[in-house]
């Protein structure tokens, strides 16, 4: 079912990026950025169907695991997630750095800056395609959930994933689509993109150093070391103490092993003393600006899963909550969602503040890749909550024991938050990321304005607040986040209210499914959600693409207006996914957490009020939430991308 959402998938995208490939083309007259957007498109389709097929084959897997022991089954899912973590970051590496060294050639400074520019190209391709994949797999699978729960659940008192339920396969198929395949497309394209920005930045600021090209290179790859000493201690621990503990313990030593490396290579690589945006710095206070950047993955790990774990107050204040009804869990749900934004963004401040003054925007760019060079061990957190999921769904349905179902029941929790958590984890560095990309915007657009003639040599592009132009590009830009979610949360609304129709439909003309004598037609609640999928992700993929070209493209606003679209699609972005993606996920936990039997256990009004908050949740931490992280850097790499277009003719 997995495989053949994704191949329809692949055609929809695949004329789209056609289509993109041949413009490109005809406005570059040159084969390097098309080929690039090719190259990133064509690896972020990969890397989804790739992690989406390893999740296939580890879930049942980890069922059987989970017939013998909590922690055997704990092994198999995180291994499970682990190639997918591993896979993302490799491909990552591979292709950004065999295409620069392709159009590179024979190393001339015309020839690097020319496959730096071409570098725009594979960061398209790699985003846009993200955005498909994020907000088509979300829809997909947040629609069957949705739908199933709503009259499975709550209308037919059916236990989750009950094979009674017409919509139960839609939803299974919908953790691989969603959770797995598209989350792989995600993260490749944030670390992809990371990569690129550092590389920009690097190209810019320390044009006469050598050791700037290859130092983002050399901070992903000691953290592939890092992510593969993380995974075998998971292992190692993991009959030893908890599934939630095991696995942060995992997070901790790999970005300790790559602090440890980190400061031979910096030394090795960067020259004594650097003077970037008129300041020197020294390769000490580089390695700062890359200790940074893993603090601020660790810190994003601890508060996302402060706000999403059973085990501490924001979910279990949503559980009590429940026993008063619908509406007061729904209001708890956004009050937490709300409150979760606080921390993490004052966390970014500080990391913008310190990795600024240690190293100007270079420092900044540092401080991104190294926390997304976490990416190994971190994803592999990520891809073991739908593994687990399913596991479940899938000791339901063979008719296991039930205490299969309560040992992945107890890992599908601590899924759940570590889903969350990577997610934040994923957001906070496309903050960041973005922030870069607009650093790049703004050195490019001076750069390549005074290479045209269109800008003195002395002068600098100024983005002041004074100038009305910016104010209404920030407005523009602080709109479309709100506006894109609206689209996805929209799509998923409408596609689960077609699956509700169809459940009841098949409920009500076949009694015989609740008595277990008729089967359920499966295979219409899986067309229904393919298709909205399919359809609903065209208009919300192409609006950034389409807004940044609007701007550009009207005398009036110009390059001033764009470079305020920018900084109001990052801030308003970052706030919108942080709190969509922690309510989300806190929601769903809540739910869980009565079900362990608490607050009246499953069955109980408190329940059926927490189930209600759970599909409020669902479209907002896996579909518009994880949707907003690759559409933030689309504006921005875009509004690179056309800067010779709009500005240097």
């Amino acid at each position: 079912g997995a495989k053949a959402y994704l191949h329809r998938q692949v055609t929809a995208v695949g004329i789209i990026a056609a289509v993109i490939f041949a413009l490109l083309y005809v406005w570059k007259r040159d084969f390097a950025v098309p080929g690039g957007f090719l190259i990133g498109a064509a690896c972020s389709l990969a890397a989804g169907y790739i992690g989406m097929s390893i999740a296939v084959l580890a879930n049942v897997r980890t069922t059987q695991a989970a017939t013998e022991s909590e922690p055997k089954a704990l092994r198999v899912a995180f291994n499970g997630g682990a190639v997918t973590g591993l896979l993302v970051v490799g491909l990552a590496l591979l292709s950004v750095g065999a295409f620069f060294l392709m159009v590179r050639g024979d190393g001339s400074v015309k020839a690097t800056q020319h496959a730096v520019d071409s570098l725009v190209g594979l960061a398209l391709g790699a985003s846009l395609i993200s955005v498909f994949a994020r907000l088509g797999g979300g829809i997909y699978t947040k629609a069957a959930d949705v739908g199933a729960d709503l009259v499975g659940k709550v209308e037919s008192n059916l236990a989750e994933d009950d094979p009674r339920n017409p919509a139960t396969i839609a939803d299974n198929v919908g953790d691989n689509v969603g959770d797995c395949a598209g989350m792989a497309a995600d993260v490749f394209e944030t670390y992809a993109v990371a990569l690129i920005g550092a590389l920009l930045i690097g190209a810019l600021q320390l044009s006469g150093v050598a050791g700037a090209l290859v130092y983002p290179f050399a901070i992903g790859g000691i953290s592939v070391i890092g992510a593969v000493l993380g995974v075998c201690f998971v292992n190692f621990r993991s009959n030893a103490v908890k599934a939630d503990r095991a696995l942060i313990e995992g997070v901790v030593v790999s970005g300790i092993v790559s602090a440890a490396l980190y400061y031979p290579v910096t030394m090795g690589l960067l020259p004594e003393t650097m003077l970037i945006g008129g300041k020197t710095f020294t390769p000490g206070s580089i390695y700062m600006t890359a200790i940074v950047g893993l603090l601020m993955t660790f810190a994003s790990v601890f508060i996302t899963n402060y706000y999403t774990s059973t085990k501490y107050r924001p979910v279990r204040c949503i559980a009590e909550a429940s026993e008063t009804g619908h509406g007061t869990n729904v209001i708890a749900g956004l009050a937490v969602g709300n409150m979760a934004t606080a921390i993490p963004v004052g966390v970014i401040v500080l990391a913008i503040y310190f990795s600024y003054q240690w190293g100007d925007l270079f420092g900044v760019a540092t401080a991104v890749m190294s926390m997304l060079s976490m990416a190994g061990i971190v994803i592999s957190l990520d891809a073991f909550g739908p593994i687990t999921d399913n596991a479940g769904g899938i000791a339901v349905m063979s008719g296991l024991p039930p205490e299969v179902r309560d040992r992945t029941d107890a890992l599908d929790a601590v899924g759940n938050t570590m889903k969350a958590v990577t997610k934040g984890y994923a957001i906070a560095s496309a903050g960041l990321a973005a922030l870069v990309l607009f650093g790049s915007y703004y050195l490019d657009l001076d750069t390549k304005m005074r290479d045209a003639g269109k800008l003195a040599a002395d002068a600098v592009t100024e983005f002041s607040l004074k100038d009305p132009r910016v104010l209404i590009g920030m407005f523009l830009g602080g709109l479309l986040p709100f506006l894109f979610s609206a689209m996805g949360i929209s799509a998923v609304g409408r596609a689960a209210g077609a699956v509700v129709i169809e459940v009841r439909r098949q409920i009500a003309k076949f009694p015989g499914i609740l008595t277990g004598k008729e089967k359920p037609e499966y295979a219409a609640c899986v067309d229904i959600v393919t298709k909205a999928a399919l359809k609903e992700m065209i208009i919300p993929a192409l609006l950034p693409v389409l807004a940044v070209l609007i701007v550009a493209g009207m005398p009036a606003l110009g390059k001033e207006a764009l470079g305020g679209m920018l900084v109001g699609t990052i801030v308003t972005g970052l706030f919108v996914g942080i709190s969509m993606t922690s309510a989300g996920g806190a929601w769903d936990n809540a739910k869980k957490y009565i079900e362990e039997g608490h607050h009246g256990g499953k069955g109980s009004d408190a329940h059926k009020a927490a189930v209600t908050g759970d599909t409020v949740g669902d479209p907002y931490k896996d579909t518009a939430g994880p949707a907003v992280n690759p559409m933030i850097k689309v504006v921005n790499i875009v509004a690179i991308l056309v800067i010779e277009l709009f500005f240097c003719r």
